[in-house]
Parts: structure tokens; C-alpha cells; sequence
């Protein structure tokens, strides 16, 4: 399936813009139809207009991270007290500040208002909920447990955002030692390096090969930092352009499994994302064979998503969740053996919430580990190769005040 970005007019007659995953141009409008907008356009994203990547990066979504967490439990909370859910709207329509995220709250509003349920309004919302969530709100609303859903929702939630912000947290120290040193040993040798390559120069001076070379690079930064500069911005928008190539990112997700440090982490990451999708759905009453193809869709790593299509047809051939998860020899032994012991009980969604939170903390103490390690080897090797360049122009001079001596 490929990403689409549409233009539709909703039954007000306001113009919606948002993007969907779909087979074809014909299924975004089918698609649009069944939700009561009249399509304008559909075209792939790579053509659609709009704005500028860089802008985008830059673009918050109406309902993300921490807006999307609080609004699920407040919701639950109004729910929880006796509220009717239009009124529980009304209530949340008053406390966004943001104009967006208001207009999204108010459209809920007027299409529970009008008859329809929660998640077929929230699935009208051009993407603004996630299939995770509307499927979570249909499973909800058919076992008459809304607000508990709701609550086990928001919960999922703020526990995938405090793993994502974990991760995210624990590269930005040496990402920044990086960029800091980098920029430092770019200042030496494009600065510094060439007066004493002037210096040596003029008094003629016989070098030893490492001195040479340095003061080479020195003047080659010199004259060509802006080419250096260039070659990283180039190379982003290379990987970039890559990342959007399904194929080459599949072949790079299985090379990372298969590296013997990332592998296991990204393995332990993704299972702990895996299983806790997997129990929280299945808990709230979603089949099993519905859970798979939703879980798969919250996977980061394509190749072990595409294991998990295949355990779903393993599973609707009539083959147990573990042994046909087992098939792709990727996931870790343990959550395997786990899971495999929550279908022989008959608490498979329970034993999954358990696999969740054993890989969690596996996770973290895996990144805590690895950041302990990583942030001094970072150190020292950006420190020696300050330290060779610093001899390499500073032993010269030694020697020359040896010869006058």
C-alpha cells in the first residue's frame, strides 16, 4: 500500500487536506465516499503538493504525543463520571489552544451528535487517530466498556510515547558531543592548521609524513569547507530519499537485525511494541487475526512486520500465535516462550502485557548499558584524534627549537 495525500469537502462544505494509506487513487476516493466527504483529488505523496518537506518536519499534528494521551483520558474520565459522550465533547471542545486540534474535536462532536459513533467519527478525521485507536474505540464501543477502553488506551499510549522519548533521550548527548567536536576539529583544521602549514613553509622545514598529512587536510578544509559542509546536507537529503524507497529500507532493516549489538536491541524494541499492542487490542476484545494486522502497522522495522503478516497466516491456517511467530527466527526465544505460555492458559492478552513490560525493562537496561558505554568511547576517540592533530603540528616545532638549541 502506498501513502496518498487527498482533498475532500466534508458535508459542511470545508475543504479537508490529509494523507492515507491505500492501494490505489480509486480505493482514497471509495474510501472518502464511505465517510461522507466528496473527493476533489488523490495523488501519491512523493507528488502531491504542499508543504516543503523541511516544513512539515516543523508542522505539529492537531493530535500527537502528550495532546493525544491527555485528550484520551479526559475523554475516559467524563465518560467514567456519567457523561454523555456529546456533552463529554463539548466539554473537551473547550480546552485545546490550538485551532486545528479544536475544529478536529468539534467534527467529532457534530458527527456523534448526528448519529454516528465515536470511531466512525474519529475515522473520519483524515488521519488524525491512528488505526491503532479507532480500532480500539470499535472494540470499545461493541463491548458497551467504553471509558475502560479508553483508559487502557491512554495508558498504551503514554507508555509507547515514554519508551519513544527514552529512546530518543538517551542519543541526544552524544549526538550533540558529536556535532560540538566536529565543528571544533573543523575550526582547527581549517583555521588554525594552515598558518603553521604557512609557518613550516617558509622556513623551509623537512616534516615527518603525519605532520604532512595533516597540514594537508588543514589546507584542503581551508579551501574547501564549503564543499564539506555541502556533502552532509546532501547526504541527508540522499537518505531521505532513500528512506522512501520500501525496498531499500527493507534490505536495511534486516542488515540491522543481523548486527550483533543493534540487532538485539532493535529486536527487544520492537517486541516490547509488539506484545503490548498485541494484549492491549485482544484485551479489548479485537480478534486475534484483526490485532495482527493492526500491530503490524505500529512496527518500525519492515522486515519483522513482515514477519508478522506471514504469523497471520500462519494463525488463520489454524497454527498457535507463538509458533507461527517463531517461523521468522527473529523475535527473542523468551517472548516466544511467554507467549506460547499465555495461549496454554487462556490469558494470552495478559501474558502479552507481561511480555511488554519484561522487554521494556530489558530495553531501557539495554540503552542504559550502551550509553554508559558509548559516551566515554565517543569521548576518548574524539579526544585522540584532537590530541594526533594537535602533535602533529606542534611536534615540528619541538624539533626545530632542538636544531637551534
Amino acid at each position: 500500500m502506498a501513502l496518498y495525500r487527498y482533498k475532500a469537502l466534508n458535508a459542511r462544505g470545508e475543504l479537508l487536506d490529509g494523507q492515507m494509506e491505500a492501494a490505489g487513487e480509486a480505493e482514497v476516493a471509495a474510501r472518502l465516499q464511505e465517510q461522507g466527504h466528496l473527493p476533489v483529488e488523490a495523488k501519491p505523496a512523493s507528488e502531491a503538493g504542499g508543504d516543503p518537506s523541511w516544513r512539515a518536519l516543523f508542522k505539529p499534528r492537531p493530535f500527537a504525543g502528550a495532546r493525544l494521551v491527555q485528550f484520551t483520558q479526559q475523554l475516559a474520565t467524563l465518560l467514567g463520571a456519567g457523561q454523555p459522550l456529546d456533552r463529554a465533547l463539548g466539554i473537551l471542545l473547550e480546552l485545546p489552544e490550538d485551532e486545528a486540534a479544536r475544529r478536529i474535536v468539534e467534527d467529532i462532536r457534530d458527527a456523534v451528535r448526528g448519529g454516528a459513533a465515536l470511531s466512525t467519527a474519529l475515522e473520519r478525521q483524515h488521519g488524525a487517530f491512528g488505526r491503532l485507536y479507532v480500532n480500539m474505540v470499535r472494540a470499545g464501543e461493541a463491548g458497551g466498556s467504553l471509558h475502560e477502553t479508553l483508559q487502557r488506551l491512554a495508558d498504551y499510549l503514554e507508555r509507547s510515547r515514554a519508551l519513544r522519548t527514552r529512546v530518543v533521550n538517551a542519543m541526544v548527548y552524544p549526538a550533540i558531543l558529536l556535532a560540538m567536536v566536529g565543528l571544533s576539529l573543523l575550526f582547527l583544521l581549517g583555521y588554525v592548521v594552515p598558518q603553521f602549514a604557512g609557518m613550516y613553509e617558509s622556513l623551509d622545514a623537512q616534516l615527518p609524513w603525519f605532520s604532512r598529512l595533516v597540514l594537508g587536510v588543514g589546507v584542503f578544509v581551508r579551501d574547501w569547507w564549503i564543499v564539506i559542509l555541502a556533502v552532509p546536507l546532501l547526504l541527508v537529503l540522499w537518505l531521505g530519499r532513500l528512506r522512501r524507497d520500501p525496498a531499500v529500507m527493507r534490505r536495511f532493516d534486516g542488515w540491522l537485525l543481523q548486527r550483533r549489538l543493534a540487532g538485539p536491541l532493535v529486536a527487544k524494541l520492537e517486541t516490547a511494541r509488539l506484545a503490548r499492542t498485541l494484549g492491549t487490542l485482544l484485551r479489548n476484545g479485537v480478534p486475534l487475526l484483526s490485532a495482527l494486522g493492526i500491530a503490524r502497522n505500529v512496527l518500525d522495522n519492515r522486515v519483522l512486520a513482515d514477519d508478522v503478516a506471514a504469523a497471520a497466516e500462519e494463525v488463520k491456517n489454524g497454527i498457535g500465535l507463538s509458533a507461527a511467530l517463531a517461523k521468522g527466527k527473529r523475535l527473542p526465544r523468551l517472548a516466544l516462550q511467554m507467549i506460547q505460555v499465555g495461549e496454554e492458559s487462556g490469558a494470552l492478552d495478559a501474558m502479552l502485557l507481561k511480555t511488554a513490560d519484561t522487554f521494556d525493562q530489558e530495553t531501557q537496561a539495554a540503552m542504559d548499558r550502551l550509553l554508559a558505554a558509548l559516551v566515554p568511547v565517543v569521548t576518548l576517540v574524539l579526544a585522540a584524534v584532537v590530541g594526533v592533530v594537535i602533535l602533529s603540528v606542534l611536534a615540528p616545532i619541538y624539533d626545530l627549537t632542538s636544531v637551534v638549541g
